[in-house]
């Protein structure tokens, strides 16, 4: 029973990381990934932020799930991640008051962060708290690695650097480009398809309708096509 519950809780954990990962699977959060990647420091810097609200706000969450009325549910959930977020921005504020320059209006805006409210709603409200805390770490890491990522390939192409220590002095001419928008845009989709193919999941499904949905399990509403004996039963 143990290895089953950890093995669980594993399973929680690493479903962030790749296979359900919110940035490069999901596409939640594309707003700040592009803003702030144009640095690695940058990127390590929001990603710990997210991390830290997605953790602390799943946790609460998860301990009021039963108190919190049904009906006021979001207002309720969006108060308690903006009181985790301002514990963030005071903290960055007071010890790394250049990561708060650099990180702007995008810092504030964890409050509205798609991927929070997301676990808020569907995971943490639903289930207990150590797998919410499971939930919100996993979720954290895949969105600091994919930041990472882009924040590290982006810097070192645009600027010749990584972290600001010089890499490709010397060898080729920074590429601006890869600093501005359109080549944020690139990098992102480069790892969307990097990503879904690591994920086994980047293909086609062989069937179409009902039975090749992958939600159709769950579905209440797909056609039962499997299932002849049930349609002349009824």
């Amino acid at each position: 029973m143990e290895k089953k519950k950890t093995g669980g809780l594993f399973r929680e954990f690493t479903k962030g990381i790749i296979r359900e990962n919110p940035v490069l699977r999901l596409v939640l959060g594309c707003c700040a990934t592009l803003a702030v990647t144009t640095a690695a420091s940058n990127a390590i810097g929001m990603g710990a932020a997210t991390t830290f609200v997605l953790v602390c706000s799943n946790a609460a969450i998860s301990l009021l799930r039963n108190v919190i009325p049904n009906k006021v549910r979001i207002p309720a959930f969006i108060t308690i991640i903006a009181g985790f977020v301002t514990i963030v921005q005071l903290f960055i504020k007071a010890f790394s008051p250049a990561l708060d320059t650099a990180l702007g209006v995008f810092l504030p805006l964890i409050v509205v962060n798609c991927i929070i409210l997301g676990r808020a709603e569907m995971f943490a409200s639903k289930n207990k708290v150590l797998p919410s805390v499971v939930d919100g770490l996993g979720m954290g890491v895949g969105f600091t690695a994919a930041m990472l990522c882009m924040g590290i390939i982006r810097e070192l192409l645009g600027a010749g650097t990584v972290f600001g220590i010089p890499i490709l002095s010397g060898f080729m001419e920074p590429i601006i480009i890869f600093l501005l928008p359109p080549g944020g845009f690139f990098v992102f989709g480069i790892l969307i398809a990097l990503s879904g193919k690591l994920s086994r999941e980047g293909h086609a499904p062989e069937s179409m309708g009902c039975a090749g949905c992958p939600l159709a399990a769950s579905c209440s509403k797909r056609l039962d096509e499997a299932q002849p004996e049930e349609k002349e039963a009824e």
